[in-house]
């Protein structure tokens, strides 16, 4: 592997994975009744329309049917990836359902 492709392989990866934690937090969005979108506009509000929130939630579902994912993991995986803004949002979405 020549290191053009080596580069290419790398950021395929990074993207992949990008887009499993996008959709970890859809779907823990989902699971607790907030509105992905909503909470997305909150933390990034010069983005919108997020291609990859988009094509997230069309692959995610009911509560029912989803597992659970903890707080702890939606703001692990925000913070593996630099989402520092968002990652706020959802805490503030936590202790808001935890005040309540």
């Amino acid at each position: 592997m020549n290191k053009s492709e080596m580069e290419k392989a790398i950021i395929e990866n990074y993207q992949k994975e990008e887009n499993m934690m996008i959709l970890v937090f859809a779907q823990w969005c989902i699971n607790h009744g907030l509105d992905p979108k909503t909470l997305y506009k909150k933390a990034y509000p010069n983005q919108l329309n997020n291609p990859a929130l988009v094509q997230a939630l069309e692959l995610t579902v009911s509560r029912e049917e989803a597992g659970d994912i903890p707080d702890q993991t939606v703001l692990g995986v925000l913070s593996m990836f630099g989402n520092d803004d968002l990652a706020f949002v959802v805490t503030e979405a936590i202790d808001k359902r935890n005040t309540n």
